[in-house]
C-alpha cells in the first residue's frame, strides 16, 4: 500500500537543530495517535502477516526486555488515554479494532497496537545494541542489517555520524533516566510515499533534501524511553508522510 499521508507536522521541520537535536520529552506525549491512524494500522497488520521475517526481529536474550516494554506500553496506554479500551485479555484500538494481547509474542503484539516503530537498546560492553524491534516503516535500512549491531554499526554509513557524534549519542543512550524521556526529528524529502522502504546498507538512497522531483516529505518523531526494570532503552519512530506537490 501507497499514499498514507498526514494532514500536519507536530512541529515545525524547517527549525534547524544541530545533531543530534535531542531535547526533552513530556511522558504524557511519548505515543500519539494521529489523522493517518487507521491506514496505517491498517499497514502494519499486512506487512506483520506478510512479511514478518522483515518487520520483526527478538534476540533471545532480549525477551525479558520486550515482556517488560509489552507491559510498559500497556500501562502507558491505561494512563494516558489516546482512544484505547485495555482488558486482561485484549486491547480496543481508537479505530475500532480489538486486538487479542499475545504476551507470547510481545513485539508482534506492540506492532499491532501503536503506530510506532518500537526498536529495544540494550547494553552490551561498551555500547547499546540493537537487541529487538517491530519495524514496519524503515526509512532507507533493512532491520536484518542492524539487529544485534552497536550504535555504531547501525549508523555506518550515515553522513555526519563521526567518532565524536557516536560518541555523544552513546553518552544520551546512558545517560537517559527513567521517567525523563528524550526525543528529536529529522525531515527529508523522499521519492515514493511508501511507508516500507528497505534498502540494503549497499543501496543508494532514494532521497534528497530539497527537490522538486521528490514530491514527499517524510518525517521521523524520535523518543528514547528509559524501561524501569531491565534498563533497556526504547527508541520509538513515529513515522509522517506529507505530499508536497502533485494531487
Amino acid at each position: 500500500m501507497t499514499g498514507i499521508f498526514q494532514t500536519r507536522l507536530p512541529y515545525d521541520p524547517m527549525v534547524p537543530r544541530p545533531l543530534p537535536g535531542i531535547q526533552p520529552l513530556d511522558p504524557a506525549t511519548w505515543l500519539q495517535v494521529d489523522d493517518a491512524f487507521g491506514l496505517q494500522m491498517a499497514e502494519r497488520a499486512r506487512l506483520l502477516a506478510a512479511r514478518r521475517d522483515d518487520v520483526l526481529a527478538l534476540l533471545p536474550e532480549a525477551r525479558a526486555a520486550a515482556d517488560e516494554l509489552l507491559q510498559y506500553v500497556l500501562d502507558w496506554l491505561g494512563e494516558n488515554g489516546q482512544g484505547y479500551d485495555i482488558s486482561a485479555k485484549d486491547v480496543l484500538r481508537p479505530d475500532g479494532v480489538r486486538i487479542d494481547l499475545d504476551r507470547a509474542d510481545p513485539m508482534g503484539t506492540l506492532g499491532h497496537l501503536v503506530q510506532e516503530d518500537l526498536c529495544l537498546m540494550e547494553k552490551r560492553g561498551d555500547e547499546h545494541v540493537l537487541s529487538a524491534a517491530v519495524l514496519c516503516f524503515p526509512a532507507s535500512w533493512r532491520l536484518a542489517d542492524k539487529i544485534g549491531r552497536p550504535l555504531t554499526g547501525i549508523h555506518v554509513p550515515v553522513p555526519d555520524y563521526d567518532d565524536s557524534l557516536a560518541k555523544r549519542v552513546q553518552r544520551l543512550f546512558d545517560g537517559v533516566q527513567v521517567g525523563r524521556p528524550l526525543w528529536r526529528f529529522n525531515a527529508l524529502r523522499y521519492g515514493a510515499p511508501d511507508l516500507f522502504q528497505p534498502r540494503s546498507r549497499m543501496v543508494p538512497k532514494d532521497l534528497a533534501e530539497d527537490d522538486a522531483d521528490y514530491p514527499y516529505l517524510r518525517s521521523e518523531r524520535q523518543c528514547v524511553v528509559r524501561l524501569p526494570e531491565t534498563r533497556a532503552c526504547v527508541f520509538s519512530i513515529h513515522t509522517y508522510v506529507l505530499r508536497l506537490t502533485g494531487p
